[in-house]
């Protein structure tokens, strides 16, 4: 039943052209093309299964330069399966991990979603681990190319990428060194004496993908490192303890909906929709209504917090500490994030100021603060925020992104939603504990106030890192300066975020973006002048907070009868384009938000707009 389920969500997101986009809405990639036809091959599909949708498949493959052409993610895996050759890769020295803190390039200054996935493909790259030769593997070799297998120039197929792949191009400074490393380096590291370098690099990598492995409870950062460290698992011991532990874990990914079954970008959002839930509900202000559900949200949000660190020397480690924090999923996973941290804090304090016959009893003291000063650890010098951990190094390290086709993943850079979140979480804690802290907080919401005025376009929008896109930045960087004491009528950039925001609705009364924003870093409406639910709602949010209903409700109205009138009969809403990104190029499917932001938006107009 899984590999039909997966067959058909991969045949349901198939292009017109036969190909498979990097995202379900995305155009045609040779890495989302190669990987998808080769998983439907290994799943048990023919060469000219699906009706027709192989064979078009593979001629879209070939039509556009053939596997040697992938970008170096597919290659890494290509090579594991033994579809393509170690030698046709840029080189991924585990070395680096034998290097001390102090230098920028040591992978512990990088984004943990980075070293996180180049940690396991290091370790397969330094041992050259092939998969068995099997029957299918010989065909796949004649099928994914346009001259024979043992006649392709590897060397030259190295830096050979195919153009609708490339988001972030190498730059040459970039291509030197990878060329350095293949042709002066990695032969004296593949040979003694070199090759005891090389032994202790591995072992030292493998050590860090087991501490990974136990402190995740074998969940992992995500779904790439998640699957790479198993096979590492594998690739050290079959047999292992470890590799076994791993495999029931896989289902916490596996998701079965109406297209199919697909692999979670995350193991769930579970903490972070129960927040913005939690918002939404209370806002409705029909509690008798509303009681049991927030009454569970309350008990998850309880539940997933994060009370300890992880263990062991957190510095040797590169890990931030945790204790107090919020993942974005479950405490099982165990990475704390700074704006998730920030939205169970609110959340958790918003329900403790609910009657406990109804929601349960409160989050203890200690535990709150525990959270405070979590996010109080996480604020950089410039007074930003950014996700898991402190920004450790320098932005120039990005001209070294070997991934083609993400941008911006060397560092753990800072951004609009984060500093936001913290603010405002800070500033809602400020409230009920005005005694706790309350120079440290009151500076930190100082600073960081300041670096959402930083952050701000000089059109009056905010670039947004986790969502599509604008809007989205808009309704946090208005919200975060709202929070920290500014109003429409002190600060210019709340009045130029609303003049951006009430510039883009549409004759609708709504709002509606399109993903290319994230990739073009330039607001582009959805085709057609469509708009969209979730865009809606989040404007609306950021208008009603900044006060529009005293200035003039009209846009309020417009956009509030939009919501209503796209709610169907059965209460739910239409699920419309996609509203979450990563790295700029990668889009998130977030199916609860076509929900809980139109409730949340339309609570908020009842409460501030119609009853005033």
């Amino acid at each position: 039943m899984h590999q039909k389920e997966m067959c058909r969500y991969l045949y349901n997101h198939q292009n017109e052209d036969g190909g498979w986009g990097l995202h379900i809405e995305g155009h045609s990639t040779m890495f989302g093309t190669v990987l998808n036809y080769i998983t439907l091959r290994l799943l048990g599909q023919g060469s000219d299964g699906g009706k027709g949708a192989m064979e078009k498949g593979r001629a879209w493959i070939l039509d556009h330069g053939s596997a040697t052409v992938v970008p170096s993610w597919g290659k890494l895996w290509l090579s594991v399966l033994g579809v393509y050759d170690w030698s046709g890769n840029n080189p991924l020295p585990p070395e680096v991990w034998l290097s001390p803190y102090l230098l920028p390039t040591n992978p512990g200054r990088m984004w943990c979603h980075c070293r996180m996935v180049y940690l396991p493909m290091s370790y397969l790259y330094g041992r050259r681990f092939v998969g068995p030769l099997s029957e299918i593997i010989v065909s796949l070799r004649k099928e994914l190319y346009t001259i024979p297998y043992e006649k392709i120039d590897w060397n030259r197929a190295r830096n050979m990428f195919a153009k609708e792949d490339l988001y972030y191009p190498h730059p040459l400074l970039q291509d030197m060194l990878w060329t350095t490393l293949h042709k002066g380096v990695e032969p004296v590291l593949m040979h003694w004496p070199g090759s005891m370098l090389r032994a202790r690099a591995l072992q030292t990598v493998m050590g860090r993908i087991h501490y990974e492995d136990e402190s995740t409870r074998y969940i992992c950062l995500g779904p790439v490192n998640k699957v790479l460290n198993m096979l590492c698992c594998w690739v050290e011991d079959s047999n292992s303890e470890a590799f076994k532990r791993h495999l029931p874990r896989v289902l916490d990914y596996l998701w079965v909906a109406e297209d199919g079954m697909k692999m979670q970008g995350y193991n769930g959002s579970q903490l972070w929709d129960a927040a913005f839930a939690t918002f939404a509900l209370i806002s409705t202000d029909l509690l008798d209504d509303c009681g049991p559900l927030l009454k569970k949200a309350h008990m998850l949000i309880e539940k997933q917090q994060i009370q300890d660190d992880c263990p062991g020397d957190l510095n040797f480690w590169h890990r931030h500490p945790s204790c107090g924090s919020w993942p974005f999923s479950t405490r099982d996973h165990g990475w704390p994030i700074s704006d998730c941290s920030s939205l169970g804090l609110k959340a958790a304090l918003a329900l403790a100021q609910l009657p406990q016959d109804i929601v349960g009893k409160p989050i203890s003291s200690q535990r709150i603060f525990d959270c405070v000063d979590y996010l109080l650890s996480m604020q950089n010098k410039d007074g930003s925020f950014a996700t898991y951990e402190l920004t450790r190094s320098y932005t120039w390290l990005e001209k070294f992104n070997p991934a083609e086709t993400f941008g911006d993943i060397i560092l753990d850079y800072p951004c609009v939603e984060c500093t936001s979140a913290v603010t405002q979480g800070l500033a809602a804690f400020k409230k009920l504990y005005p005694e706790y802290q309350s120079k440290e907080i009151e500076g930190c919401i100082l600073k960081a106030s300041e670096s959402i005025e930083n952050f701000q376009r000089p059109d009056g929008s905010w670039y947004a890192s986790w969502a599509v896109c604008f809007t989205y930045g808009a309704w946090f960087g208005i919200l975060g300066l709202v929070a920290a004491g500014k109003t429409y009528q002190n600060c210019s950039s709340i009045r130029k975020g609303c003049e951006f925001l009430l510039s883009k609705q549409l004759p609708s009364g709504g709002w509606g973006e399109s993903y290319l924003s994230c990739q073009d870093k330039v607001y582009t409406p959805l085709e057609g002048g469509r708009s969209h639910l979730v865009n809606t709602a989040w404007a609306m949010l950021a208008l009603i907070f900044s006060g529009q209903a005293l200035r003039d409700p009209e846009p309020l109205h417009r956009a509030a009868i939009y919501l209503v009138n796209s709610q169907m009969e059965n209460g739910d809403f239409p699920q419309q384009e996609i509203t979450g990104v990563f790295n700029r190029n990668c889009m998130i499917s977030y199916s609860a938000y076509r929900n809980i932001f139109p409730i949340w938006a339309l609570g908020e107009y009842r409460r501030q707009v119609l009853r005033s």
